[in-house]
């Protein structure tokens, strides 16, 4: 009885869990270049005091669906997508380097290229400044060129290159802040085999009816670790008649 009341216990304790990642998933449908999160369960014995019979169900480390999204076609020369595999190299909120496939890109008050949400893009030598009042072209291989305006046959200034990464999905964790980084920190080497589609953004991998399926899933088996432990609180309950008698 008291591993069939862990179980259910842990186990729906897991699903609720379960639920709030595929809701998080859910809300970033729209989310460019989001990547859907999965959970896996598995059984593992209570350690401690207590009868050995015991066994709880948790959490495994949380996946990443590293499944490219569809581009779409928007035509802002600001806005990229990574072709197949690959990341963009941006700055996070400490300064260290971390890993992002959201392409669309802007150019801040201050002159530096950053992404939509504000983050500095960064390049050979670190964050891309680019010449005030410029023309911003980015190529395939993340060069990131200004043309100058009001200048007859001026040349075509290369501000940086977008520093495009591939490392192993094994070695990347998902941060609290959506940025991906290197399970033992540090910064993942530039990779040539990277490219970018210009005038194109990556849409979220999520798929929106799977995930409501998932969702409805999860509601019935938590019902059923529910149901689960009614049964077993009357069955105990039973048994103490019986050994009153």
């Amino acid at each position: 009885m008291d591993r069939v009341i862990y179980i259910a216990m842990t186990g729906a304790r897991e699903i609720t869990r379960q639920q709030a990642a595929v809701a998080h998933n859910l809300a970033n449908v729209a989310t460019q270049g989001f990547k859907a999160e999965l959970n896996v369960f598995r059984a593992l014995p209570v350690q401690g005091e207590g009868a050995k019979t015991r066994a709880m169900v948790v959490e495994t480390t949380p996946r990443t669906d590293f499944s490219a999204g569809a581009l779409q076609h928007t035509g802002n020369p600001l806005d990229v997508a990574v072709r197949g595999p690959g990341w963009i190299a941006v700055q996070d909120d400490q300064g260290q380097e971390a890993y992002t496939r959201l392409g669309a890109m802007q150019v801040s008050p201050n002159g530096l290229l950053q992404t939509s949400n504000g983050r500095n893009v960064i390049g050979d030598g670190g964050p891309i400044a680019v010449p005030p009042g410029g023309e911003v072209m980015i190529g395939k291989d993340g060069a990131v060129s200004v043309l100058l305006p009001g200048v007859a046959g001026a040349p075509v200034e290369v501000a940086g290159r977008i520093k495009l990464v591939n490392p192993p999905e094994a070695d990347l964790r998902r941060g609290q802040d959506g940025l991906f980084r290197l399970a033992g920190g540090g910064a993942a080497p530039a990779d040539a085999e990277v490219t970018l589609a210009s005038g194109y953004l990556e849409a979220s991998n999520v798929n929106p009816a799977q995930s409501l399926v998932n969702m409805i899933s999860l509601a019935r088996q938590f019902d059923t670790q529910m149901r689960i432990l009614r049964a077993t609180e009357e069955g105990h309950r039973s048994a103490d008649k019986v050994l009153a008698r």
